[in-house]
């Protein structure tokens, strides 16, 4: 690492919900960030005002303090490089549009959306460049007189990067070295629109990376044959020695690994692509979000990270801590990275067996108030703890285990079928006899004191245990009997034992 400061950025668009690539390149530039010590600035790239979508912003906010990504500066975080808005940073952008144009580094066009498609159909692979641009109808063609009066008039015009033909453009990509591109293949790249008085996103972008002193851009693979554009513009501008470093990340893949993952992948497939549950005001589409679906937010950011980059362990569960300690923009994947839904459940399945049985019970604790359930901490967290392994989110521990907290009121057929055999209510009858007289019924002593009443009645181990499971459970799941009873305690297993028995006699 050089001296100057770390500066990284995320700078999405409000155009609608926050795709989970976008969160990936988020998550990357903060590990980066705070890794280096440095600061991660949250800009709004708000450039096309056709595809502003309301709500956007506030819900890429959420998603990220959900995430636990937390921003330096930016957008709603304050700074002192702003406004980080780009739309509240017209003025800026036309003095560099006019630097340009002084500089012969750029020039004016007027030609209308008509005229160029008329040069397409003429021109087979039309490119509006170095080869054809003296052909069109733009200030290096006609006299400055015309040009200052098309203006005056109101005449739409954009202004257009000028590219020298035939000159390799080097590109030092963090992740995949030396990329080499001639400039004969870029066009001239409009920069700016009168019609909104906007700049593109590839002025806008360099501009204000500039400005706010940003040392790396980490961001998507799809920016890289951009790349070699913004390099000639740093140099236009004469920015070339604080030229931010580059890394371009792999795209996230299909589950299959043909093509982007995208939002139909989700659908088809049933996982989330965006992180927090979707309302497209314009559509009234409802899309599922990870948080909404029950995933940690922990559990999400373990399995983003690894998906492009790995630590060069075979450690796959991390905290951001220790993502933070290991990340290495090197380890990333040239490669693209399939999107492997089903390792994200695991992931959350492990976090959910790594929590602390308070904290899941509080996260558990909604659940039963909705079902009606109230119940002491206590109780709730012992649950957790002999529940938790058997589940990947939380939502379907009621169903894993409601029997601890309601008493069955049917029994599964196929499991009478099977375990309630012709001497079980007789037996069952016993052992709540048995319980009942118990003073001590801590798991230990009614486990010792019932395997001593099955050997000496020469009873079959399997036969009781699944019986008694039956009248407790309703079915034949759960885990260690004893581990039900000390739960239930011995005034609820019994008044469960002896309604079974009359229900199933």
């Amino acid at each position: 690492m050089s001296e100057r400061k770390v500066r990284v950025r995320f700078a999405p668009s409000p155009t609608g919900a926050l795709h989970i690539g976008g969160v990936r390149t988020a998550l990357y530039n903060y590990l980066f960030a705070r890794q280096h010590g440095g600061d991660l600035i949250f800009r709004i790239e708000d450039t096309d005002s056709n595809r502003f979508v309301p709500g956007a912003e506030e819900y890429i906010i959420e998603s990220f303090n959900w995430l636990g990504i937390k921003f330096d500066e930016g957008v709603s975080f304050g700074g002192n490089y702003g406004p980080y808005r780009q739309s509240e940073r017209r003025d800026i952008y036309k003095k560099y549009v006019q630097v340009l144009l002084n500089n012969e580094k750029a020039y004016i066009a007027f030609d209308t959306p008509e005229e160029l498609d008329a040069k397409r159909k003429e021109i087979p692979n039309f490119q509006y460049d170095a080869t054809t641009r003296l052909s069109m109808r733009n200030s290096l063609t006609l006299p400055k007189e015309e040009v200052d009066r098309l203006i005056a008039e109101g005449q739409q015009y954009v202004v257009r990067f000028k590219i020298e033909p035939n000159e390799d453009v080097h590109v030092h990509d963090i992740i995949r070295g030396e990329v080499v591109i001639n400039s004969s293949i870029l066009d001239d790249k409009v920069l700016y629109k009168s019609a909104d008085e906007l700049p593109t996103y590839h002025l806008a972008n360099i501009v204000d990376d500039h400005l706010m002193e940003v040392s790396h851009v980490i961001r998507g693979e799809e920016w890289l044959p951009s790349a070699p554009l913004h390099v000639l513009l740093y140099r236009a501008f004469g920015w070339e020695d604080t030229m931010p470093e580059f890394a371009h990340l792999p795209l996230l893949l299909k589950p299959d690994g043909n093509g982007k993952l995208s939002k139909r992948d989700g659908d088809r497939l049933g996982f989330p692509v965006f992180p927090l549950e979707w309302h497209d005001p314009k559509t009234g589409e409802v899309s599922s979000g990870y948080r909404e679906s029950g995933y940690l937010p922990e559990a999400v950011i373990n399995f983003l990270a690894l998906l492009g980059w790995n630590p060069g362990n075979d450690q796959e569960l991390m905290s951001m801590d220790e993502l933070i300690k290991l990340f290495d923009l090197h380890r990333c994947s040239k490669a693209g990275a399939k999107f492997d839904y089903e390792k994200g459940k695991w992931f959350n399945h492990e976090y959910i067996i790594h929590m602390d049985d308070r904290k899941l019970a509080e996260l558990f604790m909604p659940i039963l108030k909705e079902h009606g359930i109230e119940a002491p901490m206590d109780t709730v967290a012992t649950v957790m703890g002999l529940m938790k392994g058997r589940v990947s989110f939380i939502k379907e521990l009621w169903d894993t285990c409601k029997f601890f907290f309601v008493a069955p009121t049917e029994y599964d057929e196929k499991t009478v079928k099977k375990r309630w055999k012709e001497d079980s209510a007789v037996c069952m009858a016993e052992l709540a006899d048995l319980l009942e007289s118990l003073d001590d019924f801590s798991l230990e002593h009614q486990e010792q004191v019932v395997m001593k009443w099955i050997e000496g009645k020469g009873y079959h181990m399997g036969n009781i245990m699944n019986a008694f499971r039956l009248t407790l459970v309703g079915e034949g799941k759960g885990p260690h009997m004893f581990d039900i009873t000390a739960v239930l305690g011995k005034e609820e297993t019994v008044r469960r034992m002896r309604r079974a028995i009359e229900v199933l006699k």
